[in-house]
């Protein structure tokens, strides 16, 4: 169900409702990847590496690794993720996107949410800001950082928790904190 729209926008309508239903046929495709299990443990366990725990363990390592250098990157990295967090959790109540588990009886659930609803990805915010601020400190991190963060991303369209848009969205969002972050650094 679309949300209302005002009468200026209702010859959008046509067209949204198309996108909708494209976007709803590759999400449906890509979920159809928890059906095999390897694959949804894999990205099972991805998702939960992205609810916080391995970036809250990153922040914490990075100054134990490097020292004292490591500091000020990341105490804003800290910062950034606190600034996506607000944005996020803002997004979503401001969009009221239901998760496409939630709308779709063809989408199976592989994982539980977080929360209600699904634009944007707060997951893939977080993978793209903390691996982008991470990987432009150390750049060798980015052999372990990168591949995570598509893991992450990934986990969330295949686990029937998000639109493919969700993600893309989180991941422009996600990439904006990560420059800025790394501009302050």
């Amino acid at each position: 169900m679309l949300p209302r729209m005002s009468h200026g926008t209702r010859p959008l309508l046509p067209l949204i409702e198309r996108f909708d239903a494209a976007e709803y046929r590759l999400c449906r495709q890509l979920n159809r990847g928890a059906d095999w299990r390897p694959l949804r443990a894999l990205l099972g366990a991805a998702s939960r590496a992205g609810d916080g725990a391995v970036w809250y363990a990153l922040l914490l390592a990075l100054p134990l690794a490097f020292g004292t250098a490591a500091v000020r990157p990341a105490l804003v990295m800290a910062a950034t993720g606190l600034a996506g967090l607000i944005l996020y959790r803002w997004l979503k109540h401001r969009f009221v996107r239901e998760r496409p588990f939630i709308r779709h009886r063809g989408i199976s659930l592989a994982a539980v949410p977080l929360d209600r609803y699904s634009f944007p990805s707060g997951h893939t915010l977080h993978a793209v800001s903390f691996t982008w601020q991470a990987v432009a400190f150390a750049p060798d991190l980015g052999l372990v950082l990168l591949p995570l963060a598509m893991l992450i991303a990934a986990s969330r369209v295949v686990l029937g928790l998000h639109y493919p848009t969700d993600v893309l969205a989180g991941a422009v969002l996600g990439a904006m904190l990560g420059a800025t972050g790394v501009a302050l650094a």
